[in-house]
């Protein structure tokens, strides 16, 4: 974790950008705050539409703006759920997984329940069109 941003900043920064959330068939806000090396932080919320396919993930969104802004390291994502954790669905670890391997954080958006997982973990064979002979490299 960069040293500028605390892991407390990042949830913060999640739980923020979940209150943006445009839900109005799952009722289920999703904040994603996305870190990179040199300690910014890039957030995105869930936007859903009614031909449900074409919802944005907070996740997703937070990479675009990150992208948007020239950014293409991360080290980690913190994802704030409501009322459960909000794992990142496989679309999402695939998008995430584009640039590496980083740390994922969920939680419902309490101190007590954050859980960590490293993105290798959650997606272990992620879709590469290039696969190399080598093991991707973990931070």
């Amino acid at each position: 974790m960069s040293e500028r941003v605390s892991l407390d900043r990042l949830r913060d920064q999640a739980i923020t950008v979940r209150q943006q959330a445009y839900v109005p068939y799952s009722h289920f806000p999703v904040g994603a705050a996305l870190l990179t090396p040199g300690g910014q932080v890039f957030t995105g919320c869930n936007v859903e539409n009614a031909s449900y396919p074409l919802s944005l993930c907070a996740e997703r969104a937070a990479v675009a703006t990150a992208i948007a802004s020239g950014a293409r390291q991360f080290e980690a994502i913190f994802i704030v759920g409501a009322n459960s954790l909000a794992m990142p669905c496989g679309g999402c670890r695939q998008v995430l997984s584009e640039f590496g391997d980083m740390r994922v954080y969920v939680s419902q958006g309490t101190g007590d329940d954050v859980k960590q997982f490293w993105l290798h973990d959650l997606l272990p064979a992620s879709f590469q069109l290039n696969p190399s002979s080598e093991e991707p490299t973990r931070s």
